[in-house]
């Protein structure tokens, strides 16, 4: 049934008619356009909602395709604009798109050769260094061996060597190894399986290697020693006496550490990994999410290392490790966490481990390992007393703070800094603003505790030596993690602290979440 028009909407109506029809008039066009059915006000909402139903059952037939494109190509992650993560209904919360294992080997050994083709070729340009050796055996790997070797080789294979040369000064450079069975492009072996070591595993390889070095005559070689980064020391002593002994000493004085190099490796992140990265923090949001709720939360039943083991388990149906394991640990109003403790019983596990009441404020701390990156995040949720409909002002209050502490650190990230100097200038700023803050932020990556420099401990709050000098550098990814301590007025202004952790990339001018951050309490009700 059509619908009435009030007599001043049918008045205009019919002027914006005439007036349509003069228009036309003057452009020599017809003086009424085709005819259209008239709109029926009762009608919209069904159209809307067979229009929004159409759209569904396409997306519906599309998402096979969808999916099937996504292990298929590498760039197909779309750029998410910046949100602000809210408790969410667990019900609502669909299954993370999670690779196969092959689709994700595919993945990572492309990611491989673009670093190798593409980053590296920079790095050590940037450094200054002719030729890169790593070198390993089974077991004893150099920490960035599973970042320049294929996926498949989940260890070295008995000793293998990967040398690195800068031979032309543009392009990519020389991908090498010696190593008795081959790791496939880009690398050229060039070890003899008819020489004098045909295992690869005595130290005859170091005759293979000063042969090639002299063959290459580099200006610098360098090799992973540093006493700053554990990540950039990967060569172990037994095999550093061999390599030196092996080379005449013009070739040993050429030897520099490639802990520049090294670091750089591992902190910076190519395009296509950044593609990716908010994939990985939307699935750590989605199970932080799901796990801190009523599905899975019972207060007084529920104990934090329920929770924990919960999210193991979690994250093991979805096929994803953690780089660590999972934490979580409760503030309560002043008194009441030590009675909890003691009617939790006597045995020390219990004690460790209390029951999740209501009125807790829970805070969890998870990392995800997937397609060979990292996550860190920490994040917190209230358990409502009976009648509440949200958590107390001062707690709400308090995370805004937290949230206000992330955006003073941001702000001071500059090319060219430190660590340190980020660290000195994000905590006069918390103190110019009123806010008691402890600052732990790191870089995030191929590590979970990354390469890079360091911007603060919690128990180094004046800096930190030597990580902490380490200079800021564009297309990174931090885990920007800290803790705000705020009074809160309904805990008789008991310090609370807000302890808060979510994962951002710098591309040299800001930082942007790669997932958004909380802003608001999970709620458990």
């Amino acid at each position: 049934m059509a619908s009435e028009l009030s007599p001043q909407e049918a008045t205009e109506a019919e002027m914006a008619g005439v007036q349509s029809a003069c228009r036309n008039l003057r452009k020599g066009r017809p003086a009424l356009p085709p005819k259209r059915r008239a709109p029926d006000r009762n009608r919209r909402p069904w159209t809307r909602l067979r229009r929004t139903a159409g759209g569904l059952a396409w997306l519906t037939l599309l998402a096979p395709l969808l999916t099937g494109c996504r292990e298929t190509w590498e760039d197909d992650y779309p750029r998410r604009p910046i949100r602000s993560v809210r408790p969410m209904d667990p019900a609502a919360l669909s299954s993370p798109p999670v690779l196969s294992l092959r689709a994700r080997a595919e993945l990572q050994d492309r990611w491989r050769m673009q670093r190798l083709e593409s980053l590296l070729p920079r790095l050590m340009r940037r450094e200054g260094i002719d030729l890169w050796i790593v070198t390993s055996r089974e077991y004893n790997e150099d920490p960035l061996f599973h970042s320049l070797a294929p996926t498949s080789w989940h260890s070295s294979r008995r000793r293998t060597t990967l040398i690195f040369h800068d031979a032309r000064k543009s392009g990519p450079v020389d991908c090498l190894s010696l190593s008795r069975y081959d790791l496939g492009p880009p690398y050229q072996n060039r070890h003899d399986p008819d020489g004098q070591d045909p295992t690869g595993m005595t130290s005859a390889v170091w005759g293979e290697l000063s042969k090639l070095i002299q063959e290459l005559d580099p200006a610098t070689i360098a090799v992973n020693t540093s006493a700053t980064f554990a990540l950039a020391d990967g060569i172990s002593a037994s095999d550093f006496d061999g390599m030196i002994g092996s080379l005449p000493p013009v070739f040993q004085d050429r030897i520099v550490s490639a802990e520049a190099l090294a670091v750089g490796w591992l902190e910076t992140r190519t395009q296509s990994e950044l593609l990716a990265y908010p994939d990985l923090v939307r699935i750590a949001h989605q199970v932080l999410a799901e796990g801190l709720s009523e599905q899975v939360v019972h207060p007084g039943i529920t104990r934090t290392s329920d929770l924990v083991w919960w999210f193991r388990e979690r994250l093991a149906e979805l096929r994803i490790g953690t780089w660590f394991q999972p934490t979580v640990d409760i503030q309560r109003r002043p008194g009441q966490l030590a009675q909890s403790t003691a009617q939790s019983g006597a045995q020390a596990s219990q004690a460790l481990s209390p029951v999740i009441e209501r009125g807790d404020l829970v805070h969890v701390d998870m990392g995800l390992d997937y397609l060979g990156l990292k996550t860190d995040i920490q994040q917190l949720c209230y358990v409502l007393e009976p009648g509440e409909r949200t958590a107390p002002l001062g707690l709400r209050r308090g995370l805004a703070t937290g949230n206000k502490l992330q955006d003073l650190l941001i702000a001071e990230f500059k090319v060219g800094r430190s660590g340190n100097e980020v660290l000195a200038a994000s905590l006069n700023a918390a103190r110019t603003a009123g806010i008691e803050a402890s600052i732990y932020t790191h870089p995030l990556g191929l590590h979970g505790h990354g390469a890079g420099p360091t911007i603060g401990l919690w128990d180094q709050q004046d800096g930190v030596a030597g990580r902490g000098d380490a200079l800021i550098y564009a297309n990174t990814v931090y885990a920007i993690e800290l803790s705000a301590t705020v009074p809160v007025p309904e805990w008789d202004y008991h310090p609370v602290n807000f302890s808060l952790e979510e994962d951002a990339w710098f591309d040299g001018r800001k930082l942007h979440w790669l997932d958004g951050r909380q802003s608001q309490l999970h709620l458990v009700r």
